[in-house]
């Protein structure tokens, strides 16, 4: 079930889901047990950015339980573990993960563990439990260590907030409407994003959609990232003549005080 009572949402709001499902390709709503979007599939990062909140809705034919996955862009990550040492501490062990997902985030009707077991959870990577986190080529590493370092991994990502330690709540309007809030900070890293809807009924999947969420700079913060992703030397040079500039500048006018 989808526990549509314990969900529900304010009346006012079926109307507007439903006009915005309409908006969907024909057909689509109902010819598939599942029909989902986003409200925007652009995010724009601009100065002043202070994190934003993304709306998805959709439709669902039947009884079943929807979770939601939003998957940021992979990245590969180095996890140090740092010993003392005659009262110093000191970087003593390393290992680098690929494929690292750099945001995830869940949201779910109702508890994962009622939703579906712990099999399906892994088989999906539902949960940051179940994130594959293949270590990198060439690594020799005891299982513990393994678990230890990736549970420092998401540890971390869940510091910076890119890693919600809570499950989202994906809520109903009636039994067959239902809307979530994706929230991402201000620290978002930017990329393709892929946003995954299931539709889980009795510990199955019986359909799933994935849908692109682009986050990216925007305005003059981002044609001066990317001269400095492109052209690191001469963005370097350049930063280095506008800080002796700028001394200078300020040595003259503290001389005519």
């Amino acid at each position: 079930m989808n526990s549509a009572a314990a969900n529900r949402l304010p009346a006012p709001i079926a109307p507007i889901l439903m006009a915005l499902i309409l908006l969907l390709p024909a057909g689509r709503a109902s010819a598939q047990e599942l029909v989902a979007d986003l409200s925007n599939h652009l995010v724009a990062i601009t100065a002043g950015f202070t994190g934003t909140e993304v709306l998805l809705f959709g439709a669902i034919e039947g009884e079943g339980d929807v979770v939601v996955s939003v998957t940021g862009p992979t990245q590969d990550v180095i996890v140090r573990r740092k010993d003392k040492l005659l009262g110093i501490w000191l970087n003593a062990r390393s290992i680098g993960f690929s494929g690292v997902p750099s945001f995830y985030a869940i949201a779910s009707s109702r508890p994962l563990d009622e939703i579906a077991n712990e099999a399906v959870r892994a088989r999906l990577e539902i949960g940051t439990g179940n994130l594959r986190l293949p270590l990198a080529d060439g690594q020799s590493v005891t299982p513990a260590d393994e678990t230890d370092f990736r549970t420092a991994l998401i540890r971390r990502k869940q510091a910076r907030g890119l890693y919600p330690p809570t499950v989202g709540q994906v809520g109903f309007v009636g039994r067959t409407l239902f809307r979530t809030r994706l929230f991402l900070p201000s620290n978002v890293p930017t990329g393709n994003y892929t946003v995954t809807v299931y539709l889980i009924r009795e510990q199955e999947v019986v359909s799933a959609q994935t849908t692109p969420l682009l986050v990216s700079k925007a305005g003059f913060g981002a044609d001066v990232y990317e001269f400095a992703y492109n052209h690191s030397a001469a963005y370097g040079a350049i930063a280095v003549i506008i800080a002796v500039m700028a001394g200078w500048l300020a040595s003259l006018i503290f001389r005519k005080s």
